[in-house]
């Protein structure tokens, strides 16, 4: 039996919009990144950009668990002496509220050149907004999906 590839005439493409209101990042974040690198697909090839377009709202409004809200995000400015930091509280209530899901997301994608084309098929907007309409985007509910797969 041979192995199945796909190519690229065969790749089908979707739109899906998330809510994040609610749920937790890092379930979030799985989520996401298995239907960027097309995962949830039966024709899945690891060396192919498989991965549907998903577009996240409401990026303000997730939840995270235990302290992380107060765990802190370092950078480097590439100067000597430019470590900086923030907590991920202060990163959700500034002006840049969406940035703490892209990077959450990013690190659960692995670090090579297909991971970096495959994040930019994903959009995530701090409220409900967003100027993707014209693409008629799926509604994939993950807040239901959460709430089934935890135990009681």
């Amino acid at each position: 039996m041979k192995t199945y590839t796909a190519t690229p005439a065969e790749i089908d493409k979707k739109w899906i919009i998330i809510d994040a209101q609610g749920v937790v990042l890092g379930r979030l974040a799985s989520i996401v990144a298995m239907r960027l690198r097309g995962k949830h697909k039966a024709t899945f090839t690891p060396h192919m950009d498989m991965g549907d377009n998903v577009i996240v709202i409401n990026a303000e409004k997730i939840q995270m668990t235990g302290k992380k809200r107060e765990e802190n995000h370092y950078w480097h400015t590439g100067h000597p002496g430019g470590i900086k930091s923030r907590t991920k509280a202060q990163i959700l209530e500034g002006a840049h509220p969406e940035r703490v899901v892209t990077l959450a997301v990013k690190r659960m994608l692995p670090g090579n050149r297909l991971a970096r084309k495959q994040m930019t098929n994903l959009r995530v907007y701090a409220g409900s907004e967003h100027p993707h309409e014209a693409q008629s985007p799926e509604v994939l509910d993950v807040a239901s999906m959460n709430k089934k797969n935890t135990r009681s």
